[in-house]
């Protein structure tokens, strides 16, 4: 099982970004200790850089739907709401996204006490095996973590968590993420907003891991901490060139070779999107549907299964 995380480190990362950008990070007294932006960490603001993410259309005589491929988490400055995507966006009647960020910090924590903490009884280090243990406690230290901080919760919630924090503390914002950018411009335009997903589904693909698989995970994840925010650094510019190829691989090259995984990660959810926007061309109006951009590249992506349905995508953005 290891292999599997190893395989997949780029995919499942971005992943669970996404999962802890919905989740807002209810462990409130550990995110108090590190920045929560650049501007925080840096003070000045950022030199804005013009980015050119791809974005795709479906439509029919009277329904429009754009597909927009995101990144949830970014470093401040970069512009990509502009040319085609703000036209597209402007234009659109509501916005869809995988998950809605939570308006109720109770109800979210409440779903996160449901599904990420331990037994009564049980710490997250118990479950470790001392090799997995010891790295586990040696990267917290670099982190400046306290080593009880995340023993409440489950290997699979750590390893979200210690994906996400260093990324943070080298200048990715998570008010800076795709989602949340859009979310705000909705909110300007008194624009309805949607989601195709709940958060108890996104976190609970993590959750269905065994013991076992969530404790791989977090080995794998603790190898990946001094190399994540390279590896993000990598797929954002993929991500801002429209480099389409570049971006399958990086997000989903070894995934099929692991069809339960790669299934319940991807090809299942974007099964389900597919669902929802055939539904949806039934009724008249224009959509800007924004969701990971690793959903939107590669064999199973939300365009291949359209296509497999008869209805056809037009990217609508060029490098």
């Amino acid at each position: 099982m290891t292999n599997i995380f190893k395989t997949l480190r780029n995919g499942v990362a971005t992943i669970a970004i996404g999962a802890m950008a919905s989740v807002t990070f209810a462990s409130q007294p550990l995110m108090a200790q590190q920045p929560t932006s650049v501007a925080e960490a840096l003070g000045p603001a950022p030199e804005v850089k013009d980015i050119n993410p791809a974005m795709w259309m479906v439509r029919d005589k009277d329904t429009t739907i754009y597909l927009f491929g995101t990144v949830h988490v970014l470093r401040p400055g970069l512009n990509w709401l502009k040319g085609d995507i703000k036209t597209a966006f402007d234009a659109s009647d509501e916005l869809i996204l995988e998950v809605q960020e939570p308006s109720d910090p109770a109800a979210m924590q409440a779903t996160v006490n449901k599904l990420a903490t331990n037994p009564q009884g049980t710490t997250l280090r118990s479950l470790l095996t001392p090799p997995v243990l010891t790295k586990y406690e040696k990267t917290l230290g670099t982190l400046n973590i306290p080593p009880v901080a995340l023993d409440q919760y489950e290997p699979w919630f750590a390893s979200v968590t210690l994906t996400t924090l260093p990324l943070m503390m080298k200048g990715y914002d998570l008010n800076s993420g795709a989602e949340k950018v859009l979310s705000i411009a909705a909110k300007a335009q008194s624009k309805p907003l949607g989601q195709l997903e709940t958060i108890e589904q996104q976190l609970g693909i993590f959750d269905s891991l065994s013991t076992k698989e969530q404790v791989a995970f977090l080995d794998v994840t603790l190898d990946g901490v001094p190399e994540v925010t390279t590896q993000i650094d990598a797929l954002v510019d993929a991500w801002g060139k429209g480099d389409l190829a570049t971006l399958d691989k990086l997000m989903n090259e070894g995934m099929e070779s692991y069809p339960g995984l790669y299934d319940a990660l991807l090809t299942n959810r974007n099964a389900n999107w597919v669902q929802w926007i055939k539904a949806r061309m039934d009724k008249p109006g224009t959509v800007f549907m924004a969701v990971g951009a690793a959903h939107l590249v590669g064999k199973d992506s939300v365009q291949a299964q359209l296509a497999k349905a008869g209805i056809q995508s037009v990217q609508v953005t060029s490098n």
